[in-house]
């Protein structure tokens, strides 16, 4: 990294770092009872919210542009990129596949408040389902790992 990018970085980081820590000394200065007195208001905690929102977008924004700009340096990487993302495409439309509408009832047989048959249902079911089978194939990817080192 040339030394006038590392310098810009590190006076952003600075920056960010002093803008944390006014928010940081004002929010303690300002005390616990006078912010819940606030019923609900962000008064002093909203910028500070507001402050991490804006952040979180430029940060995910930058990794997410980078890293398509590395990928569209390295075609192989490309490559084999699409082909998780396919993977995990198929795993989701299984999960879809085996997922169920059906209402969900407590232990009564009576049907819980938000849990009406549908499609929220179905998507809910189906999170779980994509859960199990991510969850059993890093099982079986830490398995078939541990036979492979073994077998070294």
């Amino acid at each position: 990294m040339n030394t006038k990018f590392s310098k810009i970085l590190k006076g952003l980081v600075a920056l960010i770092a002093i803008i944390a820590a006014y928010f940081f000394i004002m929010i303690v200065s300002t005390g616990d009872d006078a912010i819940l007195e606030g019923q609900g208001t962000l008064g002093i905690v909203g910028p500070l919210v507001s402050f991490a929102i804006a952040l979180l977008i430029i940060v995910a924004s930058v990794a997410v542009v980078f890293s398509v700009l590395s990928l569209l340096k390295k075609p192989e990487a490309l490559k084999k990129s699409l082909i998780g993302i396919a993977a995990l495409l198929v795993l989701l439309l299984i999960s879809y596949g085996v997922s169920s509408d059906t209402a969900v009832t407590d232990v009564t047989g009576q049907v819980l408040e938000g849990g009406e048959a549908g499609s929220p249902s179905r998507w809910v079911s189906t999170g779980i389902w994509y859960t199990v089978l991510l969850g059993a194939g890093a099982i079986v990817a830490i398995v078939l790992g541990g036979v492979k080192s073994i077998v070294k």
